[in-house]
């Protein structure tokens, strides 16, 4: 019975601490307000996580590993083509990104340590964005030259996620920017990755896309 209440606290805090970490970052967040969030003994952050550096580092882990979840790569079978699997990792990273008009909590503590990287970067660095650009890379250099150097495959794989980044960061102004009825029409996260996706596709030597 022990257990099951030490891990039931353990997760009651880590749920508390997501939103607040993601609203108002690291450095402003104290340990009472996310214990009060929680309705746990003020104790309760260094018994479970040993400080309020750990519990961030572990509220990160966990925001990429839910996100992920909620919207993972699609199946294909092992003969799909690059440019598919291209389509749909472009289709999946920019849905975790701006696939509902109000960001979770997760992509905003995710955004927030891209921006003002804190010592979670580095796991999530390791654990999260090493693999998936890895990915990327390789179904990138089945789609150029044999001969394309390491580097440009890596400037390549930034554009992408650059693209993608930006209707997240800059979505805002891209409201402002553009008229309803386009926004509407066009500015969908389908029709953002379809973009983004033949935009690419059609910049690559060797390949017969046309944008």
């Amino acid at each position: 019975m022990g257990s099951l209440v030490q891990d039931d606290t353990r997760s009651r805090v880590l749920a508390a601490a997501g939103p607040i970490f993601a609203d108002k970052g690291f450095q402003s967040t104290t340990v009472r307000e996310i214990c009060a969030a929680a309705e746990v003994n003020l104790a309760s952050v260094n018994y479970h996580f040993g400080d309020k550096e750990q519990l961030y580092v572990e509220t990160v882990q966990q925001a990429h590993q839910e996100r992920t979840r909620e919207v993972p790569l699609p199946s294909r079978s092992e003969g799909t083509d690059a440019a598919t699997r291209l389509r749909d990792f472009i289709h999946t990273m920019i849905t975790r990104m701006v696939g509902r008009q109000e960001a979770p909590w997760q992509t905003r503590l995710m955004l927030r340590e891209v921006l003002q990287p804190s010592k979670a970067c580095e796991e999530l660095v390791r654990e999260y964005f090493r693999p998936q650009f890895g990915l990327l890379v390789a179904i990138l250099r089945e789609l150029v030259p044999q001969d394309a150097p390491e580097h440009r495959l890596h400037q390549i794989a930034f554009s992408i996620v650059g693209q993608c980044l930006y209707y997240r960061v800059a979505g805002q102004v891209v409201s402002l920017l553009i008229e309803d009825e386009e926004l509407e029409t066009h500015y969908s996260t389908d029709a953002l990755a379809d973009h983004i996706s033949s935009f690419t596709l059609a910049s690559l030597p060797g390949t017969q896309e046309k944008w």
